[in-house]
């Protein structure tokens, strides 16, 4: 890596937003399909920060993929091919409903290598959620940067999902399922709504669906399954892309132990998500 992105780690930016009613709405009715009416002060569901604190920057700092340009905040990797690969989670108390909450942000390390499909680079990003009470949320994401694959170029081996999981949901991934989730996030990557873009650009067979949202309906398909299930940790880790043509399922298991195994997998039973969940005793 050299010194050519030693001068990102380290680098912090806070943001204040509030925990608004309709995002927590529209995050329900996209996932689960049902419509609620979110009372301040009350829960928001888990994983709804990912809603706030968003990237909004004016129309000329967007680079060619729909992302803010690289370079602010983010470090400014030339490479094509954006994912966000994984994150861990701790879960301090639950986030009401209305409140002002804080995000401090802190490149954690960046990290280029060579791999089989060319060159890589990680980039490791922790977030810190406060309200006036103190520390609510703690979240290591990390982001990898890729090279599209050269024409041609066999595709890495599907690595099986587990058998016989407690539960099994199907998800009929659609262009409208993506681009509400897109908006939901504030999400301008192409990848989920451009199938052009996705195609000739990051090669890809359809549209990208977004890993966020498949993490998003693992924790909660879990919850639904289990009603009053008190999540104290989450992890994800992305295997496999997911794309808009052809079904996917949202699978997991609950141990007596509390720790539920989650994991998503394609229609030919590949794993494209792998994730754990760890339950506060009751």
């Amino acid at each position: 890596m050299g010194d050519r992105f030693a001068a990102w780690i380290g680098r912090q930016e806070e943001i204040t937003d509030i925990v608004a009613p309709d995002a927590a709405r529209g995050l329900v009715a996209t996932i689960a399909s049902r419509d609620v009416a979110p009372v301040p002060g009350e829960p928001a569901p888990l994983l709804t920060h990912w809603l706030r604190f968003l990237p909004i920057v004016p129309l000329d700092r967007v680079g060619a993929d729909g992302h803010p340009r690289r370079g602010d905040f983010l470090p400014d990797v030339d490479l094509p091919r954006r994912m966000w690969a994984g994150s861990s989670l701790r879960f301090e108390r639950p986030v009401g409903i209305g409140t002002t909450m804080t995000r401090r942000s802190t490149i954690a390390g960046v990290a280029e290598k060579d791999g089989r499909s060319g060159r890589l680079v990680f980039v490791s990003v922790d977030h810190e959620i406060f309200d006036d009470q103190g520390l609510a949320l703690a979240e290591s994401q990390d982001i990898v940067y890729r090279d599209v694959p050269q024409p041609g170029a066999a595709p890495p081996a599907a690595q099986p999902a587990p058998a016989d999981p407690h539960w099994t949901r199907r998800i009929d991934p659609d262009p409208v399922l993506l681009f509400r989730y897109s908006a939901l996030t504030f999400n301008g990557h192409r990848v989920h709504y451009d199938r052009p873009y996705a195609m000739a650009e990051e090669g890809y067979p359809g549209l990208v669906v977004h890993g966020p949202m498949i993490a998003t309906l693992l924790l909660h398909e879990l919850l639904a399954r289990h009603p009053g299930a008190d999540v104290a940790a989450f992890r994800f880790r992305a295997v496999r892309p997911i794309f808009d043509i052809a079904p996917f399922f949202v699978c997991g298991s609950l141990s007596a132990d509390g720790i539920a195994h989650l994991f998503a997998r394609d229609e030919t039973g590949a794993l494209c998500m792998d994730a754990t969940a760890t339950l506060r005793a009751a």
